[in-house]
């Protein structure tokens, strides 16, 4: 019998490997819905409203293309419990955000909000980011205008386009978080 791919226990145990890669393809005829395949599998995701494009840019809504590897983890510690991974953990905190301004010297990078501050507030009201994969898109080197805060969080109950990131249900989240390691390819195509 094959391992699914997907369990939900952690790579150490009950011989869970973490992965190798995975890949993120668009749906045929749908730009903002995709697949998220590990080892054959299968798994709906929604991704940016401008679809998949090799030349990603600040604020047209699409998801990059390219490989890129996690990063650390980002959960909402007052929500739910520390979800099992390979990656670094980081609680988000309320004032937590992302700076996506071009024009910043900290652009895509993490930043502390105050007030009403400009920049991708990480502790939302709603529960897209309750988990949210970090990935290093346009990190080294960070290209102003290239894109900022792409990642792998939460989808909408309707499965709605993303600003750029890849979304899915939060059973499938659990279930790749337990098998993801800084190693692991995230193949966006």
């Amino acid at each position: 019998m094959r391992n699914n791919p997907f369990s939900m226990t952690c790579p150490q145990r009950e011989g869970a490997l973490p992965l190798r890669e995975v890949y993120v393809r668009g749906r045929s005829g749908e730009r903002s819905r995709g697949w998220l395949f590990v080892e054959g599998r299968a798994v709906p995701v929604a991704l940016g409203r401008g679809g998949i494009r090799a030349d990603k840019r600040e604020g047209d809504g699409a998801t990059p293309r390219g490989v890129f590897h996690p990063l650390r983890l980002w959960w909402r510690k007052d929500r739910h419990p520390r979800p099992r991974t390979g990656l670094a953990v980081r609680p988000i905190r309320p004032d937590d955000g992302w700076c996506e301004e071009p024009r910043d010297r900290r652009y895509n990078r993490p930043i502390r909000l105050a007030g009403e501050a400009p920049g991708d507030r990480l502790a939302r009201e709603d529960h897209l980011y309750d988990y949210i994969v970090e990935i290093d898109h346009n990190t080294r080197p960070r290209i102003t205008g290239r894109g900022s805060a792409v990642f792998l969080h939460l989808a909408r109950e309707s499965f709605g386009p993303t600003a750029g990131c890849i979304a899915m249900t939060r059973p499938a989240m659990l279930r790749l978080l337990a098998r993801l390691t800084p190693q692991t390819r995230i193949v966006i195509e």
